[in-house]
């Protein structure tokens, strides 16, 4: 790890540390450092939409919606490459909350949840996509690293 200095006008680390505040970073450093990524990681996504990437799309949305859950499971269902799990949690007597991972190529993803989130009566979703790099690995697992593992897929995050 390398130490860097960075000089701030007032106004801008009194906005910084204020932020700071709100997300209970201990440190400047923590703070700086997730806000960098942030940053490589929206670059990495605009610079290579094919890039791979695993997501969450959470979205709530109310069931009284004519045919709107048979819209979204046929979404799903159609894009299954794309879904990898989803977490359907009954809100209330008529909303509900769905939380979905996403495996894929950044701008597939993306299209995918802005369809699911354009829904009539789908509310409030959000997708976050975290940039990955994928490799097929083949390679013993266990405490004693013989058991013998069919190749899978590794996903690493990008910076």
């Amino acid at each position: 790890m390398q130490r860097v200095t960075i000089t701030l006008d007032d106004a801008l680390i009194d906005a910084f540390e204020g932020y700071m505040a709100r997300r209970s970073y201990g440190n400047r450093s923590e703070a700086i450092r997730d806000l960098i990524r942030d940053r490589l990681q929206a670059e990495q996504l605009a610079g290579q939409p094919e890039g791979n990437c695993v997501a969450t799309l959470s979205y709530s949305y109310s069931h009284q919606e004519r045919e709107l859950a048979a819209r979204l499971t046929k979404a799903h269902h159609d894009h299954h490459d794309l879904t990898v799990s989803t977490m359907h949690v009954h809100l209330s007597h008529d909303h509900c909350l769905e939380t979905v991972i996403l495996r894929g190529p950044s701008n597939r993803v993306q299209t995918f949840a802005d369809a699911v989130i354009a829904q009539p009566g789908v509310h409030h979703g959000h997708l976050a996509i975290l940039p990955v790099s994928t490799s097929e690995e083949a390679h013993p697992h266990g405490a004693n690293k013989t058991d013998a593992h069919p190749p899978h897929l590794h996903l690493e995050p990008l910076a």
